[in-house]
C-alpha cells in the first residue's frame, strides 16, 4: 500500500505503530489536518440531504452543503 502511495509522488501521513521495528517518519501536523477533514466529513455524514443527494443539481446541492458547513461550524 505504501509503494502505490510513493509511485503517485504522494506523501504518505500514517503514523507508525508503536511496536514497529524500522520506524516510519510521520508529519504530525498534516497528521491533524487530514484527521480533522476526516472528521468533518462524518460530521456532514449525520445530514440525510446531503450524504443521500436528494439536491438534483451541483449549484443546490452545493448551497445545501454551504448552509450544512455553517450549521457545522456554529456549533
Amino acid at each position: 500500500m505504501l509503494q502505490a502511495i510513493v509511485a503517485r509522488d504522494m506523501k504518505a501521513v500514517i503514523p507508525p505503530r508503536y511496536n514497529r521495528n524500522k520506524v516510519r517518519e510521520c508529519d504530525w501536523f498534516i497528521y491533524k489536518e487530514r484527521h480533522l477533514i476526516e472528521c468533518f466529513f462524518n460530521k456532514i455524514k449525520h445530514y440525510r440531504r446531503i450524504f443521500s443527494r436528494f439536491e438534483k443539481t451541483a449549484r443546490n446541492y452545493m448551497a445545501f452543503l454551504h448552509f450544512v458547513s455553517a450549521l457545522i461550524w456554529l456549533r
